[in-house]
This record gives structure tokens, sequence and C-alpha cells, in this order.
């Protein structure tokens, strides 16, 4: 959005020090800052004060500061006592500017790709802008809002949550007005404790939305379908079941792993074939559905945003070696639940042979040795032989590997017909695996 230094300086409650230049967004990267944004300096492992003079030469119009401004930067500087919460006052006083279209998604497993789903069927009724990747925290979401253009109409964001009350923060900021929860699942549990913790967070969401607004639940999960009696907004209820206010029938998986159904919602129904790949993507389609059509998209429209629907990166790409090995990098991230769905999705293609490249399911808590044992006996139940890269935790029926160089060797005699899912925590970056069989 286009705003002058001076009501940036207004809105953070900091000082302008230079002239009052014209600011379009913000940005906390100097290497990927863009000409005319505001670079906020954040203070953590690194100084990123150390980078403005960087971002400045990349084109940043201005700059907050905490700790003066700096003599060797010839931009504006907005003196403030601390950067990271003004970009969250800066993120706030941006939503002031925003249609009431404002969609916070949240849950265990599913927001982003339901997040990337809603923003492919809201751009085909409204101009919308959503959250980059993953920018799901306090510095993510305001920096969505800040680099909202002018004439945004709807948004997308999504909301991470690390332990109680990080949902209400963010709430806090983005003030949404429909309210998506995935699911509620035992993720983060070294950071929560409990299931309950989790849903308790998760369920910040709701509690926030206004009386007019929307909360859009997974009827297939209790624990979800329960926070109808967390708020007072209205509540569209999704999932397989019948009894959902949007839900699915006669669900079918092409050979690409695209599934497609019959799409039921109070509006109408319609034909649905999805872009993005599994049978797990159908729930955050119907989540999708749901907040759009009350949002006022048509049925009809629907159908062609959820095929269009671009996914953000490394969520079940699907390609093909030169020697006609399938991949499926699927290595964002990884959790028991989402590792199921991905091992389920690797036993539905036609294959020869097929093998989980598997890396550690992170922040499990105490029972971490217990769910990676259980992954290990899902993959066998399916056929699937696991290759486990620097993990012991899946135990004596995986292969055991130290590195991606050795899950590179363990799986040269594939061939043609054979397929392989590549996959497991941020952490583990077991896209490398990915990149190397396909001559990346």
């Amino acid at each position: 959005m286009h705003v002058r230094a001076s009501e940036v300086a207004q809105a953070v409650g900091g000082r302008l020090v230079g002239d009052d230049v014209t600011i379009d967004g913000a940005g906390i990267d100097s290497r990927s800052v863009r000409p005319g944004q505001l670079f906020v300096p954040i203070v953590a492992a690194r100084d990123g004060h150390e980078y403005v003079s960087s971002a400045v030469a990349g084109g940043a119009s201005a700059y907050l500061t905490s700790v003066g401004p700096l003599p060797d930067v010839a931009a504006p500087a907005i003196e403030v006592t601390e950067t990271a919460a003004a970009l969250a006052d800066l993120g706030g006083a941006m939503r002031d500017r925003l249609p009431d279209r404002v969609v916070g998604v949240t849950g265990s497993v599913g927001k982003t790709s339901t997040k990337d789903l809603l923003a492919g069927v809201l751009a085909t009724t409204y101009r919308t802008t959503a959250s980059e990747k993953s920018f799901n925290n306090e510095l993510g979401l305001p920096l969505t809002l800040s680099n909202a253009p002018d004439d945004t109409e709807a948004v997308v964001v999504e909301m991470g949550a690390r332990g109680i009350g990080h949902i209400d923060l963010l709430c806090g900021i983005a003030r949404p007005t429909v309210g998506i929860i995935t699911r509620v699942e035992g993720v983060h549990l070294e950071l929560f404790g409990d299931i309950d913790a989790v849903a308790q967070a998760k369920g910040e969401l709701v509690e926030a939305l206004p009386v007019d607004g929307l909360a859009v639940l997974n009827a297939d999960h209790a624990r979800v379908a329960a926070m109808a009696d967390r708020t007072d907004a209205g509540v569209l209820t999704f999932g397989l079941t019948p009894a959902a206010d949007v839900h699915a029938a006669d669900v079918v998986l092409d050979d690409q792993l695209r599934a497609s159904f019959r799409l039921h919602t109070p509006w109408g129904e319609a034909d649905i074939r999805l872009g993005a790949r599994g049978e797990h993507q159908v729930p955050n389609a119907l989540a999708a559905a749901a907040a759009a059509g009350w949002l006022g998209v048509p049925v009809d429209v629907m159908a062609d945003g959820l095929l269009g629907a671009a996914l953000s990166g490394l969520r079940m790409e699907l390609s093909t070696t030169a020697g006609g090995v399938t991949i499926i990098n699927d290595a964002y991230n990884a959790n028991p639940t989402s590792m199921a769905a991905a091992l389920s999705s690797l036993a539905a293609l036609d294959a020869r042979r097929r093998v989980a490249v598997l890396g550690t399911m992170a922040e499990l808590g105490a029972d971490s040795t217990t769910e990676h044992v259980a992954i290990t006996a899902r993959a066998r139940e399916l056929g699937v032989d696991v290759i486990a890269v620097d993990e012991p935790d899946y135990g004596d029926d995986a292969r055991h590997v130290p590195d991606v160089d050795g899950a590179v060797a363990a799986l040269a005699g594939l061939g043609s017909g054979d397929a392989v899912l590549v996959k497991g925590s941020r952490v583990a970056a077991l896209e490398r695996v990915a990149e190397a069989l396909l001559g990346g």
C-alpha cells in the first residue's frame, strides 16, 4: 500500500527523520526488498540494522530504526522503540485501509494449502492478496497486510501458533471477519504440551471474530466442530460427511493424484476438479469453498478457482526423472497427519515399486519415537519401503542413511515405473534429494 513516511511514523508511534517520502509496502530481508518499500530491520540472532545500507541500495525508500538514524545511510529514518513491534503496528494500520473481507486460516495441518486454494477462488471475483508461502507469524502477517495493493478487495492471511495467545495476537493485527480452522492434531506438542492446548490456541481465531462474521469449521474433527460454542459469529461446517454444510461426494483421483468430486453447498452444487494433488486436499478445498461462498463467490465460478489455484512450493510437486522415476516432492514440512496423507498418495500411484525418503518430524515431544515408528508401520501396510535420513526414530524396519547423499545413493537402483516420496520437517531440507534425482 502506498503511504507517506509521516503516516507510517504516526501509525507506529515513531519519529520521522528526513524527507516525507512515499512508501510502497514493507520488507524485512535486505536481499529481496523491492523499490519503494520500507525496510524493517529485525533484531534477532542477527541485528537487521547491519543490513539497512544494503536495503537502501536495493531500493528501500525509508527504514525503521531502534538505534537512531544511521549516519552512512542516505534515506529517511523512522525512529521507534522496537522494530518488530512497530511492524505489527504498521500492519494493523494498513488493515484499517482494507475492506472487511479478511479471512484468517489456521489449523495443525492444511492451513497453507487452504490459504492458497481460497486465494485462487476469491481471485475469480475480487482483487485478492494472500500471505506468501507460510508467512504466518507476527512478522509475516503484518508484512502481508502492509504489502497489499491499494485496490485490494479481499485478503487471506495464514495464522500459525507456537503457544497459547499467539493466534489472539495475530487477530489483533488482522481483525479477520472470516476464520477457517482446518484440523487440530498432535503437532508441535513439544511446545504445546498436549492436543487440548493445541485446540485452545487454534480456537482463539473464532473467538476473535465479530458477531457478523463467519467461522468455517471442520465437521469431520470433533475438536474443531466443538469450536462453534466459542464464537459469536455465524458458523458453516465443511467436511466429507454429508451432514456438513459444505461437503464432497464421489471423490476420485486421477493418475496424477488430482481429485475430482461433486461439491454440495448451501448456494448450489458443482463438479470440481482440483489442480492440487492428493486426496487430503479435498477438505482444504471444501473449507475454501465455504468461505468463498459466504463472501459471494458463485458456486460455478469456484470450480475455475479451485482448478487454477497455485499452491506454495514443495507441496505435492509431481515430476518424472529422465529415467522414468516418479518423484513426489512434499518436503516443505511434516507431521504424523501430513506424513500419513502423503504416504497414501504415494500408494495411490500406479508404480512398480514405491519408496518414501523421510526426514524427521520435528517438535513431537515425548511421543516422537512412537509417532515415527507408526509412520514406518503405516508405510509397510501400504507396500512402501522407507529410507530414513538422519532420524533413528523410524525404527528397525526402515533403511537408515546419514544424509542426503546417502539417500540418493540408496535410490540408485530405481528405474522406470518406480515412485519416490520425499518428505520431512523443514529442518531436514529434503527437497535436496528430489533436486538431486531430477538433476537439479
